[in-house]
């Protein structure tokens, strides 16, 4: 499911999931959307986010993008008292061009700047406020977001962004997992055919077998390679990532926060917790894992997958 929206935003669900035990639903978002709303959006903070790096992609692609499409305002306020704007300017061709001729300008200065042999952390941070950013969003909670996002005080940007996600997940039909199987973004999963990835070439049904460690992998690198605006499901390719996240130290453990399973006791009485990958229980007696309700998240079966004490 995915719906587009104005100005290049637009908010695909890559994997919606229901639990039998008690209805909790998580859903995972692939967005596309003008990174100049990023830092608002971060502020979301129930949110388990990957996104495409300013210090990943080459600066030539950057510039590409920005050149052909560069990330601009959808409403072109005037200025008033107060942080909402109503009223348009009266020229809106001549704002958006003054601003492509900005963004020219700025991948100009970038070009020189790569000629001059500077790393891509570097001059991909002026072109930042031109570019579109990819982000895959898993969350078991959605309605502060929408309830704060899709009104009419938010940035229209991100309103329109929340407008997306609202309309995609009321549209979509979740499938329901049980506990043991898992939520597995960009992996296909079924109780005939168990996890399955589509492919191009001559294999049965145009798709691989894999096992649950395979489509754990998989869905960990895919959402880890968001960071560099490419994709390669393969097992391969998923192994060699997955190495390099867990082995590496510190752990790179963002991208297994997006994999989930049903927990087995979502309410506790006692207070005591008793399901390997719980983190809390909070006031109302709902089990946590990390930021999801409901849910076991992948990362807290991760061995060192958060530095408890640290002494430099």
């Amino acid at each position: 499911m995915e719906v587009k929206g104005k100005g290049g935003i637009s908010a695909k669900i890559v994997a919606d999931s229901i639990s039998s035990v008690n209805g909790k639903r998580i859903t995972t978002f692939e967005l596309e959307y003008p990174r100049f709303i990023h830092s608002e959006f971060m502020t979301h903070r129930l949110f388990s986010r990957n996104a495409a790096s300013s210090r990943a992609i080459p600066v030539e692609k950057v510039i590409e993008q920005v050149e052909d499409n560069p990330a601009m305002p959808i409403h072109w306020g005037i200025n008033q008292p107060g942080m909402q704007a109503d009223d348009e300017h009266e020229d809106i061709e001549s704002c958006k061009g003054a601003w492509k001729e900005f963004a020219g300008a700025v991948c100009d200065t970038a070009e020189v700047f790569n000629e001059q042999k500077l790393h891509k952390q570097i001059v991909n941070r002026i072109l930042e406020p031109y570019q579109f950013i990819k982000v895959v969003l898993t969350a078991t909670e959605y309605d502060n977001f929408f309830w704060l996002r899709c009104h009419s005080d938010s940035q229209p940007e991100i309103r329109e962004l929340a407008d997306c996600m609202y309309k995609a997940r009321q549209q979509n039909i979740p499938q329901e997992l049980d506990p043991g199987e898992w939520h597995v973004p960009y992996v296909d999963y079924t109780k005939e055919l168990g996890y399955t990835i589509p492919v191009d070439n001559d294999y049965e049904n145009g798709r691989i077998d894999l096992t649950e460690e395979e489509a754990l992998k998989v869905s960990a690198s895919c959402c880890a390679q968001v960071s560099y605006r490419v994709l390669d499901n393969s097992v391969e390719k998923a192994c060699k990532i997955y190495d390099q996240l867990v082995e590496s130290k510190p752990v790179h453990a963002s991208p297994f926060e997006h994999q989930a399973t049903p927990m087995l006791y979502p309410e506790q009485i006692d207070g005591i917790i008793v399901e390997e990958g719980a983190t809390h229980i909070d006031r109302f007696g709902k089990t946590w894992s990390g930021n999801f309700k409901g849910w076991i998240q992948h990362r807290q079966l991760i061995p060192d997958n958060v530095c408890w004490e640290y002494d430099k």
